[in-house]
């Protein structure tokens, strides 16, 4: 084999299956070479981190290939949709790094589906049905049994014309009609027993207003939309397989006889993203924040987009972990650490490193001048090394972590502890002479002795010591409020527990919820310093407290009270915690 086809076999290994299907019409001169996707997302609330992985390839595919994405909305059920839910979905879409070529809704297409159901009724390929959702569904038979079918299946075209009439003109009521296609109520395919296509919706719509009454289903508006659009490649998630041979059909049927050759919309179904300690369900997010068990779709704890960017998470640190674990044709349950991991991986390229300090205990340097104050300099990111430096003021009294001291400590413990040397970064290396306690024992200042010697950058500091803390100046330093974020759910798999617990229990969502959550999940620490040089810091910027984690800044956040979000740990510590 020669080394350019070892590259070529190399390359093709590297494609997922849907990058490898593209390749192969492109290669074959379908579509007539045209690359064409969508993200047709419903605005009935605001985008997860599983919208994030068909996002992804939906223009990722389209960007790829030369192609257009194009961003359409599928706004066929009013009660649950709003305007609010399609802003906040467009802005998600460009944080992850996406533009969409043009913005398309369902709505846009009502008339022409419309018209293209009374043509089927015509046909006898479509008819009303006037029993109940119960009565239907109960008709479908099973996967081995067919179904029974209707008794107005056969009833005359005229008279379910005239009643798909009343069913937009707003005559009849919700739920004492529809409209269902005509196929085979024997199909062992459950989707083919003459499925619902339009049911009637009195609510107003967000964009048409009270002009339609009767609404098309997902099922029968998907295909045709992407018919209409000219989509090449229409990406779907696995649960649509048996979907696939209803779209296909009602393709056939909407191009009335037009010879499509290989310019059609072709269906194909990747694996979701699910992962551990996390629920994903639009349902049971709205749950969450309509009773208050969040602080609203932006709460750092919610899985949604807008929580992960209020969090800290930066958009390539999704898009890596997306690239990480592929696309697949099964389904898996990903570990929410390998999601962590990208984080960390990415903001430790980007991330500001920063001194602050979140549970403080005095620290008294009792051989330092009083009154001095010294600039020290500390590199932003020391991951780069064009990266600037920022000063730090440093003085006689400073702020260290009170995790950083203990009076009986034993061989192994190299942080400060009587008789023991350590560097303050950036600074000195001090000795631990003491400390003095409160009445009930706790510690209030803890004293050490500094060598002027051993400032950093001096030849004496290279003085090997194990251990170094960070500290902020007691008079050179910012108050602030940090936001410790944890998982929300205590249990791995809260989708599956919750319906345990609601069938044990014989309760709602919501008292499972509350079951489940974690109650550590969130601890407001009011009495943190931070160094003045994050006085100017913004909302979302990046930053690394040291040696604690990674922060930004919360849109709460203002000048006289600063509030820091954690985004995740320095490194993992769920796992080991949670053995």
């Amino acid at each position: 084999m020669t080394e350019m086809n070892t590259t070529e076999n190399s390359e093709k290994k590297s494609l997922n299956f849907i990058e490898q299907i593209v390749e192969k019409d492109l290669k074959e001169g379908k579509n007539g070479g045209k690359v064409q996707t969508r993200f047709p997302p419903e605005p009935n609330g605001y985008l997860h981190i599983g919208h994030a992985k068909a996002i992804c390839l939906d223009f990722g595919i389209a960007q790829k290939y030369g192609g257009v994405c194009n961003l359409r909305f599928d706004d066929t059920n009013p009660t649950k949709e709003d305007m609010e839910y399609v802003e906040a979905i467009k802005e998600d879409i460009k944080w992850l790094g996406f533009q969409w070529g043009n913005e398309f809704y369902a709505s846009d297409y009502f008339q022409q589906l419309w018209d293209f159901a009374i043509r089927l009724i015509k046909e006898g390929k479509a008819y009303v049905d006037e029993q109940t959702s119960e009565e239907i569904a109960a008709q479908k038979g099973t996967p081995t049994q067919p179904g029974v079918e209707s008794p107005y299946r056969n009833r005359p075209v005229e008279e379910s014309l005239e009643l798909f009439q009343k069913m937009n003109s707003g005559e009849i009521e919700e739920g004492k009609m529809v409209l269902r296609a005509k196929i085979d109520m024997a199909n062992p395919n459950m989707h083919f027993r003459d499925p619902i296509i339009y049911r009637v919706v009195k609510t107003p719509h967000h964009r048409t207003g009270d002009k339609w009454k009767a609404y098309p289903m997902y099922d029968f508006a998907h295909g045709q939309s992407d018919y209409f659009e000219g989509v090449t490649h229409s990406l779907c998630t696995l649960e649509f397989v048996v979907h696939r041979p209803l779209y296909d059909l009602f393709v056939d049927w909407v191009k009335d006889g037009k010879d499509l050759d290989d310019n059609r919309p072709h269906q194909y179904e990747f694996n979701k993203l699910n992962l551990n300690y996390t629920l994903m369900s639009k349902r049971n997010l709205l749950i969450l924040v309509k009773e208050g068990l969040v602080n609203g779709w932006d709460d750092p704890r919610m899985p949604t987009l807008c929580g992960f960017r209020r969090r800290g998470y930066s958009p390539e640190s999704i898009r890596n972990f997306i690239n990480k674990i592929g696309y697949t044709t099964y389904d898996a349950l990903n570990d929410f650490a390998l999601l962590e991991s990208a984080v960390r991986e990415d903001l430790n390229t980007r991330a500001t490193r920063v001194s602050a300090v979140i549970n403080p205990v005095r620290l008294v340097l009792t051989n330092y001048p009083e009154g001095k104050v010294e600039l020290m300099e500390a590199t932003n990111n020391p991951e780069d090394p064009d990266s600037p430096t920022h000063t730090i003021e440093f003085s006689r009294e400073l702020w260290m972590e009170r995790e950083d001291f203990m009076e009986d400590a034993p061989k192994k413990y190299f942080r400060m502890t009587p008789g023991q040397e350590v560097r303050l970064k950036n600074a000195y290396i001090v000795k631990c002479t003491g400390c003095r306690k409160d009445e009930n024992g706790n510690v209030v200042e803890v004293y050490a002795e500094y060598d002027p010697n051993t400032k950093s950058g001096m030849p004496e500091a290279n003085r090997k010591v194990k251990g170094t803390l960070h500290w902020v100046s007691c008079g050179h330093c910012l108050k602030a409020e940090v936001r410790l974020y944890d998982r929300l759910w205590k249990v791995e798999n809260p989708r599956d527990e919750m319906a345990a617990i609601r069938e044990a229990k014989n309760c709602g969502p919501l008292e499972a919820m509350k079951e489940m959550i974690n109650p550590d999940s969130l601890k407001v620490l009011t009495e943190c310093y931070v160094e003045k040089f994050l006085s100017d810091a913004k909302p979302l910027d990046y930053l690394q407290f040291q040696r604690i984690g990674y922060f930004n800044v919360d849109p709460d956040s203002t000048p006289e009270h600063l509030v820091f979000n954690r985004t995740v740990s320095l490194k993992d510590t769920w796992s080991k915690k949670n053995k």
